[in-house]
């Protein structure tokens, strides 16, 4: 026989005892049933706190009425397989089910509960989805090539699943749309040169009646208002400038002064003051007082405003609201009067200018050059090619604003701000062959794409590049070159912000407050350094293409001189991040960079109990369920005493708190050696800290190095798998449900083979099913969409 013959022969062989194993374990698992099978050992092992009136962790394994409502309960049962898999559960001193027993409730559940075909996946379904802040900022900055961020202003995004960028929780409030409006304004104000004619010096006077005034003001009825010098009351005036230009700003005014004290009046721009004048006419003889002020291009407001006056009080102390005895002047105003422009400095033709107008219209072919114009910006907005038809309204828009006397430019301004409140631009919509049957599957087209790419990597917009490989049809062909190229692109860094900024917590180190007397060193600038280091050191992860399990372990880290000290290293100077090595320190990996250390801390001492927490949840993906009601709070005074694991120990002596804390406690115990800011220490409350350790799954471990070794050797399985559930989370924006499991298991099995590298990781994600595909939707999903 040939040696072609033979392999044949084997692989054939080889797929056959494959089948038959698969065949075997259905069979037997199907002989598996619930109430013969599976009931008894639940009764045996887990209806003392999860069944009889008992639900620890609100986990009840004994309320369902029939079969169907059971096997519909997949949460409860994915929470089930996982702890009985990891053997989390019985707990450590109750009596354990044999592997046997195990593998039977294992099976059951695989395959009644969580049974998918995975020859014939369900990619699932995503929730069109409004771009978030961080979104919006970085698309209107890649769409338009502004540098400021308008999302900045918009309400804050709710989260669901740990990230902000999830469909099913990005709601659409009422002021975010006034926002939207306002924000396509500003854009295109700053993006846009609009060629006016010469504007003429004009004099507008606003009286008492119609002048805008601070919310403390009183108009008299008389022709006058009256502004307060308690409040800073003041009027004010907007103009909006074609370009940089000097205004004159009078008013005409008297004064009530308190004593002798005179009272004074600033003229500002906006927020900014440009000259203060002392308001010395009285009722009988009010007098006219001005100023001139250079003013930006756009939109300013010129105000005048009543200072507050204090007496005996330097300019640093003024500025307390109430210190010192305050002067009760007031200002009378009978009007604000604004003359201008003089020396207009019209702006340059911008770059963002151009990158919009990117053709001159010919006299009389205005429409033609609108359409280009418009059609380009519309395109790369909504991220696909645009209908003619739609097109066409919105040149028809510029067309009415030119009757009414814009310029080509502002004509076409018009157009471009509907196109930045258009729902094709603000939300993440793809388009589906059959979007009502969720029976439907299909691959993405390639626009989709390319989308999901750019949102998922860079949290913006397709650049030039993906748009030209989806016109091409050919971004799946080149899919592994494309995403090297995207990840090691500057706004590659958006992974860093919204992807480990919220996986890793580290966004939150912004609102964390160490208590001063126990952590003096802890300032603004050791928080913005220890925040620093856990991004440099993911972003090197990413630009290097570290393996993923350097997470876990990595022997070097980013310090700066002051971070350096902070840690207790030597030789480091200077305010500039270097890599450095790890070697004869008792920090590997993540877990001991001390943002995390002081995210999981309390304000006053290191908490073993959130450490362990983040662990499990960040990690390992296994999070324990939430604590019981009513759970008493561990106790500062005398009545515990000794380290702080002698009194969590005492503290656990309570059976409501045992269970609990049985698997966050021995992790966090192996970190207390790091105090609550990440710095270490040899001793607790003067006595010698105990970093030892014992998992409810039996692995032990002494300190934090010794703990950084077994994620590595014994948890790295567990660890890639949740990586993979939370980047491919991020990556769709929805939650995973039971049948991504076989997605997330061929994703981590491929990235295992193939060295755990990072890019490895976003190439099977992106590769993937769910990323590639999707499905129809429901039809009630569909009718509440419209």
């Amino acid at each position: 026989m040939s040696l072609g013959k033979t392999r044949a022969v084997w692989v054939a062989l080889a797929v056959a005892l494959a089948s038959l194993h698969a065949n075997a374990f259905a069979a037997s698992a199907s002989r598996v049933a619930f109430d013969k099978d599976v009931q008894p050992l639940l009764r045996k092992y887990c209806y003392s706190c999860h069944g009889d009136g008992k639900s620890k962790g609100e986990v009840t394994l004994d309320h369902w009425p029939d079969d169907a409502t059971r096997i519909a309960d997949r949460k409860t049962w994915e929470t089930v397989i996982r702890v009985m898999q990891n053997h989390e559960m019985p707990p450590e001193k109750k009596p354990q089910p044999t592997p046997k027993e195990r593998d039977i409730i294992n099976k059951w559940i695989d395959l009644k509960v969580l049974q998918c075909d995975c020859d014939n996946p369900d990619p699932g379904r995503v929730t069109i989805r409004r771009l978030n802040r961080n979104e919006y900022n970085n698309t209107v900055r890649d769409l338009v090539g502004v540098n400021f961020k308008p999302g900045e202003d918009f309400p804050q995004d709710d989260s669901g699943y740990g990230f902000d960028n999830i469909g099913d929780v990005l709601s659409m409030p009422p002021v975010l749309v006034e926002k939207y409006l306002a924000a396509a304004e500003q854009i295109l104000d700053t993006a846009i040169v609009i060629d006016e004619p010469a504007t003429a010096v004009t004099t507008n006077r606003l009286t008492a009646d119609f002048v805008e005034a601070g919310y403390n003001a009183k108009r008299q009825g008389n022709g006058w208002v009256t502004l307060n010098s308690i409040e800073e009351d003041d009027v004010v005036g907007t103009v909006r400038s074609r370009g940089e230009a000097d205004y004159r700003v009078r008013v005409r005014a008297w004064a009530s002064p308190d004593g002798t004290n005179p009272v004074h009046l600033t003229f500002a721009v906006d927020q900014k003051p440009i000259t203060d004048v002392i308001i010395a006419a009285t009722e009988s003889s009010p007098q006219i007082y001005e100023a001139s002020m250079r003013v930006p291009f756009g939109t300013s407001k010129l105000r005048g405003v009543v200072r507050r006056l204090k007496d005996g009080l330097s300019e640093a102390e003024a500025v307390k609201w109430k210190s010192g005895k305050v002067h009760k002047g007031n200002v009378s105003i009978e009007y604000l009067e604004i003359e201008g422009p003089y020396n207009v400095a019209l702006r340059p033709i911008s770059e963002t200018h151009r990158r919009i107008f990117t053709t001159i219209p010919v006299k009389g072919q205005e429409r033609v050059a609108a359409r280009e114009i418009i059609g380009n910006f519309a395109s790369r907005a909504y991220r696909r090619p645009v209908a003619a038809k739609d097109i066409d309204r919105l040149v028809t828009l510029a067309e009415s604003a030119w009757k009414q006397g814009e310029t080509f430019e502002g004509g076409v301004k018009v157009a471009l701000k509907a196109i930045l409140v258009s729902p094709h631009f603000l939300f993440r919509g793809e388009i589906q062959p059959e979007p009502g049957n969720p029976k439907s599957v299909h691959p993405l087209n390639d626009y989709a794409l390319a989308a999901r790419l750019s949102y998922f990597l860079w949290s913006s917009m397709p650049d030039a590049e993906l748009f030209r490989e989806a016109a091409n049809k050919a971004l799946k062909r080149n899919l592994d070159r494309q995403i090297r190229r995207m990840l090691q692109d500057p706004k590659a860094r958006a992974l860093v912000d919204n992807f480990a900024g919220q996986w890793l917590q580290i966004r939150n180190l912004a609102v964390v407050q160490p208590d001063p007397s126990e952590f003096p060193s802890f300032d603004s600038d050791l928080r913005a350094d220890l925040g620093q280091e856990t991004e440099l050191f993911f972003q090197h992860i990413v630009q290097q293409d570290q393996s993923i399990l350097d997470f876990l372990d990595a022997d070097y880290t980013f310090v700066n001189e002051r971070l350096a000290k902070h840690y207790g290293f030597t030789a480091i100077t200077g305010n500039e991040f270097r890599k450095v090595s790890l070697a004869g320190t008792p920090r590997r990996g993540v877990l001991t960079q001390g943002s995390i250390l002081t995210l999981t801390s309390n304000p006053t001492r290191t908490s073993p109990v959130k450490r362990g927490k983040w662990v499990l949840e960040n990690l390992l993906n296994s999070p324990p369920p939430p604590p019981p009601p009513n759970v008493p709070e561990l106790k500062e005074g005398k009545e515990l005493t000794g380290t702080l694991r002698q009194r969590m120990e005492q503290h656990r002596e309570d059976p409501v708190c045992a269970s609990c804390h049985a698997r966050m406690d021995p992790i966090g115990f192996g970190l207390e050696n790091f105090d609550g800011i990440g710095a270490f220490r040899a001793k607790d409350a003067g006595n010698e800290i105990d970093p030892s350790g014992k998992l409810v799954t039996g692995e032990s471990f002494n300190g934090s190095l010794d703990f950084a070794k077994l994620l590595r050797e014994q948890k790295k399985d567990q660890f890639v798998k949740c990586l993979t559930e939370k980047l491919l989370t991020y990556s769709l924006g929805r939650g995973l449900e039971y049948f991504d499991k076989c997605a997330v298991e061929e994703i981590s099995g491929r990235v295992a083979k193939k060295g755990f590298k990072f890019s490895e990781l976003i190439l099977e994600i992106a590769k993937s099913v769910p990323f590639q595909m999707r499905r129809g939707d429901a039809a009630g999903v569909m009718a509440a969409a419209q």
